[in-house]
């Protein structure tokens, strides 16, 4: 329970407390026959007091409720109570924000050493605008190589300067620090799983039930704490988006295996990320083998054939196990991803952010930025709107902060949802994007739109010119897919002829 909540039992009168709230049968005096007149009176009087009882108890309750339901905009005399569900990037940076702006923040988590299977890549702007201390990036890397469904390479990374980098880093040590940073900020972390949630009448308070887990705990005691605004940022499958009726999207399955490698293999790695394409590693992504302290993460993901996500897996080690064989399986792990923004994203007093609402982007796949960006942006709105934590906030007020980030990247979920379904249908598609790669226009337009996620204008010039090479691009990839067939309808026949023969 949170320490300055209302308790409806409480206020209620329990039998206990008073007289007037005892059993209403411990009211009524005992009947006899021969004292007939004094039963009436008896009869009378407690009657009168089974009235007032009755008059009294829902007085209470109705100042109760009175107490309870707070309409938006009204001044408080207490700290706005909010509860953060979820602790990953979105979750910690919506609760240090929160705790910040003055407000009573609870932030929940049962999987405290949470490894999502992503591939831990950060931007630059992420780094400087969320303070990413250095000790948390294992790895700077400068180059990627894009491999083609043919094996061709492609080095991408020229046009970056010395101070620029992509930040590679383990889930498990980012999101702690960040959670820490919250703690320290004021936020209250309890280790549990939520449960259910529900509202006290539509200005009332929200109760959110979750099983509490000791430290090293294997079973959840079950508690509840009473808050004003709910966050969910507890990921794909959300359950704070299901008690809202959010709406359901389609997902992605991302599979990764973390692989430590001998020291001479890693030092291969040591500011290279690599990024594989084809239908053998996915129908409709890409794999990936990135960088870590001292191990690489080997992975993949795909929405149109979840079942064959393990047959995907296999050939992301295939295509690079010359530069990863010899090396041991720590860690496996596999994690829904989110492929768009669910339908609703705030309800009430409730508000969606991170993977609970659907911030992944296409063809990239990336979302821990926005996860973080998102729950910053949400508490912000909360703060300015609640002056503070002193003033009762509402729906409205969250459709503030859902209006500020599709106006701030709406455009770049389109773009990157585009180049997905033009450049990853096919294998010609993915060679031309290969080979799209090796132009200093593309390269340096897409790490500036990454680095600091921002769409970036290009020139109407090279615009035109990477049009023409796109399309010269795309008629190679077909003529290589045709002249495949070719060869290989006649390989079968010269077998039939053979066999004939």
């Amino acid at each position: 329970m949170a320490a300055a909540g209302f308790s409806m039992q409480a206020m209620l009168p329990t039998a206990s407390s008073s007289k007037a709230a005892q059993p209403i049968g411990a009211l009524r005096a005992p009947v006899n026959s021969s004292a007939a007149p004094r039963a009436a009176f008896t009869s009378s009087i407690s009657g009168q007091k089974l009235k007032s009882v009755q008059q009294t108890g829902r007085a209470q309750r109705a100042a109760a409720l009175q107490v309870l339901a707070v309409k938006d905009g009204a001044v408080l005399d207490r700290k706005l109570r909010v509860a953060v569900i979820g602790g990953g990037p979105s979750g910690a940076c919506t609760a240090e924000t929160l705790a910040k702006g003055g407000c009573e923040t609870y932030l929940i988590e049962r999987k405290l050493d949470n490894c999502k299977p992503c591939g831990g890549a950060i931007p630059l702007c992420m780094v400087d605008e969320f303070d990413i201390p250095a000790e948390i990036i294992d790895r700077k890397v400068t180059k990627m190589k894009m491999i083609s469904p043919s094996n061709r390479e492609v080095d991408v990374g020229k046009t970056l300067s010395e101070t620029e980098y992509i930040g590679m880093c383990r889930r498990e040590v980012l999101d702690n620090y960040l959670r820490q940073r919250a703690k320290q900020n004021g936020a209250t972390v309890h280790n549990g799983l939520m449960m259910r949630m529900e509202q006290d009448g539509p200005e009332g308070e929200y109760t959110v039930h979750f099983n509490s887990y000791a430290e090293g705990g294997k079973v959840g005691k079950p508690d509840s704490i009473k808050v004003d605004v709910v966050i969910g940022a507890d990921g794909a499958n959300s359950r704070v988006a299901k008690e809202i009726d959010a709406g359901e999207y389609d997902y992605a399955i991302a599979f990764q295996e973390r692989i430590r490698i001998p020291d001479d293999k890693m030092d291969y790695y040591k500011d290279l990320a690599e990024m594989y394409v084809g239908d053998d590693v996915s129908p409709d992504f890409y794999g990936w083998v990135f960088p870590k302290y001292d191990h690489v993460a080997v992975g993949t993901g795909t929405v149109i054939n979840k079942s064959g996500i393990k047959q995907y897996q296999q050939a992301t080690r295939d295509r690079s196990k010359v530069k990863t064989e010899g090396g041991k399986i720590i860690r496996v792990e596999a994690h829904p991803i989110p492929e768009h923004p669910r339908p609703r994203r705030a309800q009430g007093r409730v508000a969606l952010v991170g993977d609970a609402a659907g911030y992944v982007t296409k063809c990239s796949g990336e979302g821990i930025y926005f996860a973080a960006k998102s729950g910053r942006m949400c508490a912000e709105a909360i703060v300015e709107a609640s002056q503070n934590g002193t003033m009762m906030v509402g729906e409205q007020d969250l459709a503030v902060y859902l209006s500020k980030f599709d106006k701030k990247y709406w455009l770049t979920y389109k773009v990157l949802d585009i180049l997905q379904k033009v450049f990853y249908r096919s294998n010609p598609a993915r060679e031309a994007f290969v080979e799209m790669c090796k132009s200093d226009y593309v390269q340096r337009m897409t790490f500036d739109s990454y680095l600091y996620k921002t769409v970036v204008p290009g020139n109407p010039l090279d615009d035109a010119k990477l049009a023409i090479q796109t399309l010269g691009s795309l008629l190679r990839g077909n003529a290589l897919r045709a002249g495949a067939k070719s060869v290989s309808f006649g390989s079968k026949n010269k077998v039939a002829e053979g066999v004939a023969a």
